[in-house]
C-alpha cells in the first residue's frame, strides 16, 4: 500500500501569532525581501492551502517572521479516508435506467393545471 503525505499550512496561525491580522500587511514586507505579489495572491496563499511554493517566497516568510519552514508547513500521513477529494455527495451512484444508453432523461414540462 502507498502512502500519501499531506500537510497543514500554518501561515495564518503565524501571521496572527505575530500580531498580524491583515494578509495586506505581508504584501509591502514581501516586496521588502524581492517577492513583489498582488494583495489577491498574498490573500489565495494565506486563506488556502497551496499545491506550490515559491522557495523565494518560503525564504522571505521565514524571514518575516522568524521561524523555520517547518513552523509554516506540518506534513502528516494521510488516511485512507483523507486521501481522496469530498464531492458532497453520499451513498453510490444510482445506474442510469435500462435502455437509457447513458443519456439524460428529458424533461417533461408541465402546466399548472396538469398536475
Amino acid at each position: 500500500m502507498t502512502k500519501t503525505v499531506a500537510y497543514h499550512w500554518h501561515l495564518r496561525k503565524v501571521m496572527n501569532e505575530h500580531g498580524m491580522q491583515s494578509t495586506t500587511d505581508l504584501v509591502p514586507l514581501l516586496a521588502d525581501r524581492g517577492v513583489v505579489m498582488t494583495s489577491t495572491q498574498v490573500y489565495r496563499i494565506v486563506v488556502g492551502q497551496p499545491e506550490r511554493l515559491n522557495m523565494a517566497f518560503l525564504a522571505a516568510l521565514c524571514d518575516i517572521f522568524g521561524c523555520t519552514p517547518s513552523d509554516l508547513i506540518e506534513p502528516y500521513v494521510a488516511s485512507a479516508s483523507q486521501r481522496g477529494r469530498r464531492t458532497g455527495t453520499t451513498g453510490k451512484a444510482t445506474p442510469p435506467k435500462s435502455g437509457s444508453k447513458n443519456r439524460p432523461t428529458r424533461a417533461t414540462i408541465r402546466g399548472a393545471d396538469e398536475s
